[in-house]
């Protein structure tokens, strides 16, 4: 018998041979379907059940049934097809619907694209974006994902970065904690602060700031920013707005920023591409992103005590 081109898979047109047979109830059935000859059914049948290595179906008249076994496989066989059918379903319909998929840390999905999402999508829609919420570095292929925003300095290699916006630093604060604090920078350090993930923000801006950052006791890390930011409007404490992605909470007064350098950081947002990206779909989104990136908007930056330094923390 003629050997499986690939190894450990089923003879050629054995399942689709078999699954006709267990739904027609005959091999005669199962060959008008396929337009087979009653022989070439069977032999794919037998072939099936040699690589199997148990009968499938029991003869009986004119039809066959499938044996305990050939139930249990058929059932299996039945959902893994379908399962793959699906996929190919889905595939197709991506590239005619537009679909883009885009791996984006979650916290920037929450604050910065999906705000975004209608305007990127078109009017009327032309595109379909699914945001792949994730912390890991996704690869920028077929598996993954088609698109990227990363977080870094656009140096990753195998693909084509485009900055998307720069980000600024400045300490944020609810309104009843920014009144206490009034324009005092020290006073922020009396209450609880909050870091998204590690306090190098933190120690950065103080650098800046003209102070030390010393960790106190009871400080709060977060994992994802929007959680941060999330703590400080529920006047937990005391955390640096990342602008852009902090201005919707500012616009809404939800925290007020607080005295202090406006620091800007060598990092960026970058949108991250397969090098040389010509798929229409993903060009157009790339296009769209980066004409969506707005100016980061600039609040009060100078320090009230006149000689633009922070009283040590």
């Amino acid at each position: 018998m003629r050997r499986n081109h690939i190894s450990g898979f089923p003879p050629g047109g054995s399942l689709e041979a078999f699954i006709a047979a267990a739904r027609r109830g005959s091999l005669s059935g199962a060959a008008d379907e396929l337009a087979l000859t009653h022989g070439a059914v069977s032999r794919r049948i037998q072939a099936l059940e040699l690589w199997l290595g148990s009968a499938v179906f029991e003869r009986h008249g004119r039809g066959v049934r499938l044996t305990p076994v050939g139930s249990q496989f058929e059932r299996r066989v039945t959902r893994s097809m379908g399962a793959i059918i699906d996929m190919a379903n889905d595939v197709r319909m991506a590239r005619s619907s537009g679909m883009v998929r885009i791996s984006v840390l979650p916290s920037v999905a929450r604050l910065w694209l999906v705000p975004r999402l209608a305007v990127l999508q078109g009017d009327p829609p032309d595109l379909t974006i699914i945001p792949v919420t994730e912390h890991r570095l996704a690869s920028i292929d077929a598996r993954d994902a088609d698109l990227a925003i990363r977080y870094g300095f656009g140096d990753w290699p195998g693909v084509d970065a485009f900055k998307l916006f720069d980000e600024r630093l400045v300490p944020v604060a609810s309104p009843r904690i920014a009144k206490i604090v009034d324009g005092r920078p020290e006073r922020m350090f009396d209450f609880t602060i909050i870091h998204d993930s590690d306090a190098t923000s933190w120690r950065k801006w103080c650098e800046a700031a003209g102070t030390v950052f010393r960790p106190r006791a009871g400080e709060r890390r977060f994992d994802d920013y929007d959680l941060a930011l999330g703590a400080a409007v529920a006047d937990a404490g005391v955390v640096l707005a990342r602008l852009p992605l902090a201005n919707p909470v500012l616009e809404r007064a939800d925290l007020v920023m607080l005295a202090g350098p406006l620091l800007s950081v060598p990092q960026a947002h970058w949108l991250v591409a397969r090098p040389g990206e010509t798929r229409n779909p993903v060009v157009r989104l790339i296009e769209r992103l980066l004409s969506s990136s707005e100016p980061i908007q600039v609040g009060k930056t100078d320090l009230p005590d006149g000689d633009g330094r922070a009283p040590e923390a």
